[in-house]
């Protein structure tokens, strides 16, 4: 477990009165930009772009991968929802050794401007990437939506690279074992086997598929789980021997109460149990929906979420916040200010 996140951790729970004075204190907060529900800046002052992302540590270092969201958002004619979108902007990729000063590290996956059949051309969709590291192959390896911007499409890509700043090489989309996959995270359990869990069949019911060794295609172990639940927007975490599932309900870019579910191991069965959210706003998730949960120490993580601005993609803010689990109870709590 990373000792700067533990270090920092603790710097919250003490609100920061060992460190800094007020002023101090007052000020790097207004530097960072970390208030909830905004955008966030870089360590260059530049707007952090970086949505439905995930985290990767390694080698003491935190790696955070999103959707590059820029331009002109429309509204895709035809749907029965309220299917905004900007052009696809490819995977960006940040650094950091404490989880607030964020280096920009460049263009993970670049868009396809020229091809308009490729599937990472900017009128396709490009959604959720997350990256684990394969200690057999030793490559990282991206995980992602990719769809049509009627989301009809429906699969999962993968792409892979020597390091974890990038370029990473697409290998291709496809549909896992035959079934549709739209919202989508992988998971990196401790005995380093990987799963993939999506949304699917209309996105009425959400599967979880083990991944082969190299974590580059799935296998046929694979179990449907919250059936006919309407669940999108997957976050997994493990702490001790129980798995928690974190999803939201499917409405769209609009936020609602997000529910989690506990099982004794990822392919078993799925106990769902209530909303982890508490306090004001605990029915909409604090206005945000899900993405990742980056583990800190036994029992604590890192909740991230979006909060979409549906008419304004490009300017969609973040929020992360503390989430604690207590025996088989998750718990986030609301943060004005993200806590490290």
């Amino acid at each position: 477990m990373a000792i700067k996140a533990i270090v920092a951790y603790i710097i919250y729970f003490l609100g920061f009165f060992i460190l800094w004075t007020p002023e101090s204190r007052a000020q790097s907060k207004v530097d960072s930009g970390f208030f909830q529900g905004q955008r966030w800046k870089d360590s260059q002052g530049n707007p952090i772009n970086a949505h439905g992302a995930g985290v990767l540590y390694y080698k003491d270092k935190y790696y955070l991968y999103g959707e590059i969201k820029k331009g002109q958002t429309t509204l895709v004619p035809g749907q029965i929802w309220d299917a905004y979108r900007v052009p696809a902007g490819g995977v960006s990729c940040y650094s950091s050794f404490d989880l607030k000063h964020w280096k920009y590290e460049g263009v993970a996956l670049l868009p396809n401007t020229k091809d308009t059949s490729s599937d990472l051309h900017v009128s396709r969709v490009i959604e959720r990437p997350k990256v684990i590291f394969n200690e057999k192959t030793k490559k990282f390896v991206m995980w992602m939506h990719i769809d049509k911007e009627d989301y009809a499409y429906a699969r999962v890509g993968v792409a892979i690279s020597d390091s974890p700043q990038g370029p990473f090489r697409f290998l291709g989309s496809f549909r896992p074992n035959g079934n549709e996959s739209r919202d989508m995270t992988v998971f990196k359990d401790l005995d380093n086997s990987g799963y993939l869990i999506y949304s699917s069949e209309g996105n009425a019911i959400m599967h979880i598929c083990k991944l082969s060794s190299d974590y580059l295609s799935v296998t046929k172990n694979e179990k449907r789980m919250l059936v006919w639940q309407s669940r999108e927007a997957p976050v997994i975490i493990r702490n001790n021997k129980k798995y928690f599932l974190i999803t939201s309900k499917t409405t769209g870019w609009s936020p609602n109460e997000a529910m989690y579910a506990v099982a004794d191991k990822p392919l078993g069965n799925w106990k769902v149990v209530g909303n982890p959210c508490t306090g004001s706003m605990s029915e909409t998730t604090y206005n945000s929906q899900g993405t990742f949960a980056l583990p800190l120490t036994n029992g604590q993580f890192l909740f991230m979420a979006d909060r979409w601005n549906m008419k304004d993609l490009e300017n969609s803010g973040y929020v992360w916040l503390p989430m604690t689990v207590e025996e088989d109870r998750l718990k986030i709590v609301w943060q004005d200010v993200a806590f490290y």
